[in-house]
């Protein structure tokens, strides 16, 4: 082994190749006995493409730049599209993010709009498609702006013509559902499509906290009769149903505490696990019913793994292979499941489980190592202590080097990662980006803080009416720690995270003195103006649970607000922000560094022009990884060879 400096540790894993494999495959679906899904194009301006596994298992990216397969409804988006075969060939529908239209596609041919574009507002925007040939309609999710502000807006399940004929005509558009909710996704029809079942909720309620199962006959004509709400309520997340194969209402529910499964209402695995997740996208599926009766399923405390659940039993078979971590993108044809699948030693894959044979494999976006696996991160799943003795579950990546250690006695520096949401958990997956900083000897410990989801409710709720002090103080708990066992040097504590994780990073750099710096990425900053118009319509009212009801407590706001404290921020920071995002607007960044005008704090304010809530352009994120590395290594006092030295002001 090689002695060198921590940081200095020369490493094959350069921002470039983590960019590169950032983002997952994603919406997952059969057309025919075809698998299909969409896919990132970092390199492509951050697009992303529809792909076809034909059936001798080629992969083909079916629409070209700068075709971009991606919805914007609730900002955060959801199932994009959908396919079937028609006269012999695929006949998909899809949403492209340039200007929200649904489009028509078959493969040989040019896509056709089949909705119009509205002047007013955002405009209107699908999601969760259905196709319906044998009705001549596409039924999906419609958000329709009505004014300029971005709570001017209403959602319906809607009737979209086949033909085009609303491709111009907004009232060629059929309403299908009454607007009786705020927020809807999109309809599950019943095997003998005589039912609709869709989930709706209502502002100030996130769609963990609580929602409601609504369940509709479908007319000869079409239309949706006697809607009636069959399960959920306002402490009731269901995030999910569907139909079995013999006609019976399928869906998941916390009402125990954890989303279990149930059927018809009755439970059918009772277990403190979960068998569904929180709906940041409209069209995550965590179960899948299959023909012969079973039900795949994603379930587990914290990653969640891949099983067959027998309903008449309540047994649950895992499929076997090296995947720990699968995300909420199931679907079902016939006995054969698909799912995108990760693991400590591999990205994203797209994997088909034959419950017949109970055999998984890769069969899309397979993971190629991209440089030699020595250098990849090892995770530790660790449990640490919080304050009052709650425990607080995180992942642990020490640095890492096939042939390089660190000074004997020295203790290298860490960067705590606060996830987003904040209901949201960190995978347990390989992350170039990570792999970027511990292979060149900087740790990373991930923390599912309280609020984090995985764990159950309980869980989740420790952040109601706390948030910006129980996630500070769980990444707080966990950083120390690891510098009182030795595992960090206490003096080189970093925290970093992007989105609900800027906001957890800004708050625990004006709040604390456990950091010597931090990276904030696209934050909530300033409570007074991000839930008074400054955010978009679907966490417009989520600070009425994460801080409490504004008409009871306005004070909070403004004392929990990294911008309000600004005053006692020393540490060096970071600040990266994209120039479209309309979740956290720059404006939020501007006035956070209008307060600190004239103290002599070292930082840097980068923005990027084109990106949103999310980096992903590569370019975009090699310049923000580079970035990163280069505070460190001039907080920390380490070198960082041929990274370019980031300027700091102040």
């Amino acid at each position: 082994m090689q002695t060198l400096a921590y940081c200095e540790w020369p490493s094959p894993v350069d921002a470039a190749t983590a960019a590169a494999h950032d983002g997952s495959p994603e919406f997952a679906g059969f057309v025919g006995d075809e698998v299909w899904w969409t896919e990132p194009r970092p390199a492509e301006a951050g697009r992303r493409t529809l792909v076809r596994r034909h059936a001798d298992g080629t992969e083909e990216s079916v629409l070209p730049a700068p075709w971009n397969v991606r919805t914007r409804v609730i900002e955060y988006g959801g199932r994009p599209w959908a396919g079937t075969v028609r006269d012999g060939g695929p006949l998909v529908v899809f949403v492209n993010f340039a200007d929200q239209r649904l489009y028509r596609y078959v493969p040989g041919g040019e896509p056709r709009p089949l909705t119009p574009v509205s002047p007013v507002g955002q405009g209107l925007r699908w999601a969760e498609p259905v196709l319906l040939p044998e009705r001549g309609e596409v039924w999906c999710v419609l958000e329709e702006f009505t004014g300029d502000g971005p709570s001017d807006v209403r959602r319906v399940l809607a009737a979209v013509p086949l033909d085009g004929s609303a491709a111009g005509d907004r009232d060629a558009v059929r309403e299908l559902s009454d607007g009786r909710h705020r927020f809807v996704t999109g309809p599950r029809l019943s095997p003998d499509g005589l039912r609709a079942a869709w989930i709706g909720w209502d502002h100030p309620r996130m769609p963990w906290d609580g929602t409601e199962l609504v369940v509709a006959d479908v007319s000869a004509d079409g239309t949706l009769r006697d809607a009636r709400t069959v399960a959920g309520g306002p402490e009731e997340s269901v995030p999910q149903a569907d139909w079995t194969h013999d006609g019976r209402l399928l869906y998941a529910s916390d009402r125990s505490g954890w989303w279990n499964l149930y059927r018809d209402g009755e439970p059918l695995c009772p277990r403190e696990e979960e068998f569904g997740g929180p709906l940041w996208k409209l069209g995550h599926r965590w179960f899948a019913p299959l023909d012969g009766g079973l039900v795949a399923v994603l379930h587990g405390r914290g990653a969640p793994a891949l099983g067959v659940l027998d309903p008449e039993t309540g047994e649950v078979v895992d499929a076997a292979g090296p995947w720990t971590e699968f995300t909420p993108t199931l679907a079902a044809l016939g006995e054969r499941v698909v799912a995108v699948g990760a693991g400590p030693r591999s990205g994203h894959e797209v994997v088909e489980l034959d419950t017949r044979t109970g055999r998984a494999r890769v069969i899309g976006a397979r993971h190629e190592d991209a440089v030699d696996p020595a250098y990849y991160p090892e995770p530790q799943l660790r449990t640490f202590t919080g304050p009052g003795g709650r425990e607080i579950h995180a992942q642990v990546y020490p640095p890492h080097h096939p042939v390089c250690e660190g000074p004997a006695g020295e203790r290298p520096p860490y960067v705590i990662w606060a996830h987003g949401g904040p209901t949201g958990r960190v995978p347990l997956v390989l992350d170039l980006e990570i792999a970027y900083f511990t292979s060149r000897g900087i740790g990373v410990a991930e923390v599912n803080y309280g609020g984090s989801t995985g764990y159950g409710r309980e869980y989740r709720n420790r952040l109601r009416g706390e948030w910006g002090v129980v996630d500070v103080e769980d990444c707080a708990a966990v950083a120390l720690a690891l510098a009182d066992e030795g595992t960090a040097d206490r003096e080189r504590l970093a925290v970093r995270g992007g989105s609900a994780g800027g906001w957890t990073t800004a708050a625990s750099l004006t709040t604390t003195d456990v950091y010597a710096c931090g990276t904030i990425i696209y934050p909530v900053l300033d409570l007074t103006g991000w839930g008074t118009g400054e955010t978009h319509d679907f966490e417009s009212q989520y600070l009425e649970t994460l801080i409490g009801p504004r008409a009871e407590v306005p004070g909070k706001y403004a004392e929990r607000s990294p911008v309000t404290h600004a005053d006692r921020l020393t540490a060096p920071f970071l600040l990266l922000q994209g120039l479209d995002d309309p979740i956290c607007p720059p404006v939020q960044c501007e006035r956070f560094l209008a307060r600190l005008a004239g103290r002599s704090v070292p930082h840097a304010y980068i923005t990027f022009e084109g990106e949103g809530h999310g980096f992903r352009r590569a370019e975009t994120m090699v310049r923000a990884l580079e970035a990163e590395l280069s505070l460190y290594a001039q907080v920390f006092g380490m070198k960082t060879p041929g990274v370019p030295a980031l300027e700091l002001d102040g």
